[in-house]
């Protein structure tokens, strides 16, 4: 049976008098890659922020591996949770330099210099992205997907058990896409990294993630496998929008397909002139 590693029990949290996220419970077991998906203010960001503790809880509680997480010293959280974000810090810093960064939860008091363990761990996740050809290149040098690569280098080198992903792939195009989504495959699958990733492109989360959870008005809508959630009936519903959902020939996941305005008419008027 597989661990149980982070729990949600029915959380409340928003902006003040604004927008506010409803009694949201689920579990994730440990290695599980996870997507939120749903449409623009549907509520997947309030709760990627609850989560990361970013917004306070109003109601509800969450577990990290059987402790409040709201209780967990700084140092400890960011030992074991990672966060990256859509948009990367260009700061006028050496990739490398960022990347090292990702080592501070294991500084100690009064340390001034990067230990031989820190720098290996750093080389090591900078090959695993392909960033350590740009050791030497200013952040600000770099392109998007780069970037990306460059933040998630980092990330690891917190050594998490838990990494948060705040839509990575939303500025990036197909090539750089499929080769960030292929490298966090990877890592949940050969070093059991549970990853919490909120999605836009319905294909791309069928696809990749083996549970998700869909968002509508602040509340759960349906959570479960993509075969489960990602039925034209549900995105109609919670997207407003007429899709056709297809399988894969070789994944066997979901794939979703927008319809147009005008193939839309077109093939109301063929199904009125049959009647």
């Amino acid at each position: 049976m597989m661990k149980e590693l982070l729990i949600l029990h029915d959380i409340s949290c928003g902006y003040g008098d604004g927008f506010h996220i409803e009694d949201i419970g689920f579990s994730l077991s440990e290695g599980a890659f996870t997507g939120i998906i749903g449409p623009n203010g549907s509520g997947k960001t309030t709760l990627f922020r609850g989560i990361t503790g970013d917004l306070s809880l109003q109601k509800g509680s969450i577990v990290f591996d059987g402790k409040d997480l709201s209780k967990l010293p700084l140092r400890e959280k960011a030992q074991n949770l990672s966060i990256v974000s859509q948009f990367t810090e260009t700061t006028n810093i050496t990739v490398e330099e960022y990347v090292m960064m990702g080592r501070l939860p294991y500084r100690k008091p009064f340390q001034f210099f990067d230990k031989t363990e820190d720098v290996e761990i750093a080389h090591h996740y900078m090959h695993l992205t392909n960033t350590y050809r740009l050791r030497h290149k200013s952040m600000m040098e770099l392109s998007g997907g780069e970037q990306q690569m460059a933040s998630i280098a980092s990330a690891l080198c917190q050594k998490p058990r838990l990494l948060l992903l705040d839509e990575p792939t939303s500025h990036l195009d197909i090539t750089h896409q499929v080769r960030f989504m292929n490298l966090i495959q990877r890592l949940n699958e050969e070093l059991r990294l549970s990853v919490i990733m909120i999605v836009h492109d319905l294909s791309m989360a069928a696809e990749y993630c083996d549970y998700l959870i869909m968002m509508k008005n602040g509340r759960i809508f349906g959570k479960g496998s993509p075969e489960t959630v990602l039925t034209y009936e549900n995105i109609e519903k919670v997207y407003d929008t007429v899709v056709i959902v297809k399988i894969n020939p070789i994944s066997g996941k979901p794939v979703v397909f927008p319809i147009s305005w005008r193939q839309l008419a077109t093939y109301e008027a063929s199904l009125s002139l049959k009647r």
